[in-house]
């Protein structure tokens, strides 16, 4: 009887200790699964700057017009407040290339696959495919020609801003160091401040 008790007594502090070990492997497993959900996070986040093309060509879009009037002269320099990219925010850009035209923030999904771009700054009017001579208005559907990032062009898009301002092509050096960054496309007037 003595024996009985204590084999099933044995029985059950083996079965709590493999019950206890099961929820510490789980508590583990969803750790784990935490940490690998958070790093992907964080690369979803710095991988709209990753893939941007630091530098471009110097060629604009076709329609495209110069402005007659810009806020800072192509040559000038200006010190940056946008922060599209890391390295941006408070470098010293070089105007080369002022425009008038139409600006617009767009949400689509690289052709490439992958998650959502969200508000994506910045896309022209003259960088949209089949482009007329009236602007986009926002919640319109559009398809990009622009090619700032992977899997961007030819991708379908909705514009969520729209709005009619000079834009500028610049060239600047990171503040995080590195290569100097050329004909980099776009920044917006309020994304400039005066060189103190």
């Amino acid at each position: 009887m003595k024996q009985r008790r204590r084999n099933w007594f044995l029985f059950i502090v083996i079965a709590l200790f493999l019950m206890l070990s099961a929820c510490s492997n789980n508590q583990d497993e969803n750790k784990t699964n935490s940490d690998n959900e958070a790093e992907k996070s964080e690369e979803m986040d710095g991988m709209e700057h990753d893939d941007m093309n630091h530098s471009g060509s110097e060629e604009v879009p076709n329609g495209l017009k110069e402005s007659t009037s810009p806020e800072y002269e192509v040559g000038s320099k200006a010190v940056m407040k946008a922060d599209h990219m890391k390295g941006m925010k408070d470098a010293e850009a070089t105007i080369t290339g002022a425009y008038d035209t139409v600006v617009y923030t767009v949400t689509y999904t690289p052709t490439t696959g992958g998650e959502k771009v969200e508000d994506h700054k910045w896309v022209i009017h003259e960088e949209l495919k089949d482009f007329g001579d009236q602007p986009y208005k926002p919640g319109e559907k559009v398809v990009l020609n622009a090619d700032h990032m992977k899997g961007m062009k030819g991708a379908a898009a909705n514009i969520e801003s729209a709005e009619e301002m000079t834009v500028y092509m610049v060239d600047y050096t990171p503040t995080t160091g590195g290569e100097e960054v050329k004909n980099h496309k776009w920044v917006t007037e309020s994304e400039l401040t005066p060189v103190e």
